[in-house]
Order: C-alpha cells, then sequence, then structure tokens
C-alpha cells in the first residue's frame, strides 16, 4: 500500500469526496416539463394526500442524513463541526461505494440533547434515516433514544451499534472455535464510551453474564460513585479496582480505550485460548506480535487493515441501511442489529470470493483463527447482512413494505453487485 502522506491526502481531499448527480434526464423542454413545473405538482399533490408515498416519488428511500456535532471524531476529539466534514464526507462515500445508498453529510454548530434533537426531528422529512456520528458520550445516548422513539425513520448512532454488531460477529465464531459458551465466558471490557457499553449490552443479548467493565479509573464497580448512569448498568460488586486484577482469568477482552493499556504480563493472566479485540486506533491496547511473544493460543483482533480479524465498521452500517430503507422500515430493532452480526459469523465461514483473496494478496483465506469475520471487500456482505436486516424487520412488525421475499430480494442484491442477467 501506498504511502499516506500529508500532500497526498490534501490533494485528494480539494473540492471535498461527494457530489450529487441526476437519475432521470433533463436534456430537453419536455424533461425540464417534468422535472420542475408544471410535472413536479403531480407528484407533490399525491404525496399530500399519502405521505408514504414520499418514498415512492422522491429519493427519500435511498437517503440517509450523516449528522455530527463534531465532539468525537475518530480518534482526534472535539474538533468541532467544520473541522468533523472531511470524515463525515468520508462515510458519505462509504455508503455509497459499498452499499449503493445516498447520503448527505450534515455538521451542526450545536450541541445540547435538546438542541440536536429538534434539529434532527426538523430535517427528518428529508430523509429515510439518519445516522448519527461522532457525537461524544453520554449525551450520544439520549439523544438515539429521543429520536429513535419520535421519529419514525430508522436512527442508528454508528459508533454505538457499528462497533458492537463487528464484534459480537467476531465473538460468536471465536466461541465455536474454542468450544466455549457465552454464558459461561469472563469478558473484561476496557472502555466506557459509547462503543464500550453498547458491546457489553450486545454481548448480554447474545447470553454473557460475567462481564467486567473498565474506564479511565479503573473497574467500574458498586463502591465508585462518580459513575454516570450508563456505566452504573454495569457497576458490580467486586474488590476488583484495576485492570491487571480483573483480566486475571478472562476469556476475552475488548478494548476500546489506548494504546499500550493492554500488558504482556495482562495477556498471560488471561484463560486458554483468549479473545483478544484490541480496538484503539490507529495503535491497538497491544500489537498482535506482543501477545504472540508470550501465548500462541489467542484469537486476535484489531481495528487495522495491516492484521487478520480487522474489526471494520464499514461491515456494518451501509448494509443495515440498505436493508432497513429497502423495507421502509420504521427503525432499527436490537432484533435487526442481532440478525446482522450473525448473518457475518455466518458469511465469514463460507468460501472467500476470488477477488477478496486476490486484494490481500493472500490465496489462503479460510474460516479459522484468522478469519472470524469476513472482510471489508467481500461484496457478498451486502446480500447476507442486507437481506437478514429486511427479512427481520418484516417479521418484527417495523417494515411499511406489504409483502416480501427473502430469495428475490437477495436475487435482488445480487444483481445490484454483479449486473443482472440479460433476459432470454
Amino acid at each position: 500500500m501506498s504511502e499516506i502522506t500529508k500532500e497526498k491526502a490534501l490533494e485528494y481531499h480539494k473540492q471535498g469526496k461527494i457530489g450529487i448527480d441526476l437519475t432521470k434526464a433533463c436534456d430537453t423542454q419536455y424533461d425540464l416539463s417534468l422535472a420542475y413545473t408544471p410535472g413536479v405538482a403531480i407528484p407533490c399533490l399525491e404525496i399530500a394526500r399519502d405521505e408514504s408515498l414520499s418514498f415512492e416519488y422522491t429519493n427519500r428511500s435511498n437517503l440517509v442524513a450523516v449528522i455530527s456535532d463534531g465532539t468525537a471524531v475518530l480518534g482526534l476529539g472535539d474538533i468541532g463541526p467544520l473541522a468533523s466534514k472531511p470524515v463525515m464526507e468520508g462515510k458519505a462515500v462509504l455508503f455509497k461505494k459499498f452499499a449503493n445508498v445516498d447520503a448527505f453529510d450534515i455538521e451542526l454548530d450545536v450541541h445540547t440533547v435538546e438542541e440536536i434533537v429538534a434539529t434532527c426531528k426538523a430535517i427528518a422529512p428529508t430523509f429515510g434515516g439518519i445516522n448519527l456520528e461522532d457525537i461524544s458520550a453520554p449525551r450520544c445516548f439520549e439523544i438515539e433514544r429521543i429520536l429513535k422513539e419520535e421519529l419514525d425513520i430508522p436512527v442508528f448512532h454508528d459508533d454505538q451499534h457499528g462497533t458492537a454488531i463487528i464484534t459480537t460477529a467476531g465473538l460468536i465464531n471465536a466461541l465455536e472455535l474454542t468450544n466455549k459458551k457465552v454464558d459461561e465466558i469472563k469478558i473484561v471490557v476496557n472502555g466506557a464510551g459509547a462503543a464500550g457499553i453498547s458491546c457489553a449490552k450486545m454481548y448480554q443479548a447474545l447470553g454473557a453474564k460475567n462481564i467486567i467493565m473498565c474506564d479511565s479509573k479503573g473497574v467500574i464497580s458498586t463502591a465508585r460513585t462518580d459513575l454516570n448512569k450508563y456505566k452504573a448498568e454495569f457497576a458490580i460488586d467486586t474488590p476488583f479496582t484495576t485492570l491487571l486484577e480483573a483480566i486475571d482469568g478472562a476469556d476475552m477482552f475488548l478494548g476500546l480505550s489506548q494504546a499500550g493499556a493492554l500488558s504482556k504480563e495482562m495477556v498471560s493472566k488471561m484463560a486458554d485460548e483468549p479473545i483478544i479485540f484490541a480496538l484503539a486506533n490507529p495503535t491497538p491496547e497491544i500489537l498482535p506480535e506482543e501477545i504472540k511473544e508470550v501465548r500462541d493460543d489467542a484469537i486476535i483482533g484489531t481495528g487495522r487493515s495491516d492484521y487478520p480479524n480487522q474489526t471494520n465498521n464499514v461491515l456494518g452500517f451501509p448494509f443495515i441501511f440498505r436493508g432497513a430503507l429497502d423495507v421502509r422500515a420504521r427503525k432499527i430493532t436490537e432484533g435487526m442489529k442481532m440478525a446482522a452480526a450473525v448473518a457475518l459469523a455466518e458469511l465469514a465461514k463460507e468460501p472467500v470470493p476470488y477477488y477478496v483473496k486476490a486484494a490481500y494478496h493472500n490465496q489462503d483465506i479460510t474460516y479459522g483463527k484468522d478469519h472470524i469475520i469476513p472482510l471489508p471487500f467481500n461484496k457478498e456482505v451486502l446480500i447476507w447482512v442486507s437481506s437478514a436486516v429486511a427479512k427481520t424487520a418484516v417479521e418484527e412488525g417495523v417494515a411499511r413494505v406489504d409483502s416480501y421475499d427473502d430469495e428475490e430480494y437477495r436475487e435482488a442484491l445480487r444483481c445490484l453487485i454483479y449486473g443482472c442477467p440479460e433476459a432470454p
């Protein structure tokens, strides 16, 4: 891979990364009359009669808002709405590239829960879904909760749920490979922000019963008096106060914290065949080669593309929204998120397509400890995840479509990726 230099990055981003293209012809007087007046009045009146037709006669059925106030941007922190715009444009690029979902980035220069909620509600009629991004905790929890309750389109805070979905997929397969049961393992989560809390909740939904969560001050226990209500949900009665104490005998470590947080000494104290997801970026809590210096039985994942088992949110949000939009879902439920995780876990067991192996210059990629989640360039993710999400939305009664055929939908997704066969 070519080196990313400051000059190359700035040149790439000149004038931004996204734009608007037309989906219908506008080349003649007749086209103009259809696109605008007088022809445009006809769909306007139809939508005024039945607002659900906005999904039929506008781009709403394929349009997501990527909304941020710039307070928790990547590893850069609170850099403000304007400085966050390249990241939000990048998110829109991933929506379009991986799932053909159109997305507008919207950077907000307001920061209270009430202001962000009011703004999102005011612009909601434009969109088929809202992707909240890089809004600092704990405000992000309350913003998403209110919007999910008060809007009738999917609202999804990817910083929370994206990581949870991908790591849950990895956990499902890691447990299978190590013959461990989710309700019997000890999980230590280091990092109690939006992603860490969401991951812990999803592991509980999977069946986990023994989770110890740590933040920058140590173990989240009932003895502490400095916890917000979201951290307090995970406070346990324990004598442990440090990560070093908590990690003893742990079957899984999930790191969403900072480089160097997990030492080789800590790794050596973990249970047999430990699962270690060290996801701090760009430098993980511990490097895979450091883990291998003290044990050879670990299943390791990071957020980086230069190591196996990359936990990349691009495996989730584009396809989750694709499925939700296609059945005109009113929300993204816990069931839809779990369906996405299970679909990713199952796809990892399938033969890896030739073009993925070529992209990674590795012809030996197969299901196992170094391949427990699909790779980002696997186009089949669109079919597996989007169809799982759409089917679950229909089954749970949050879809607006009158009918749904899973096989037909999967075939339509396949056509979107590979092109449809010509009719005889």
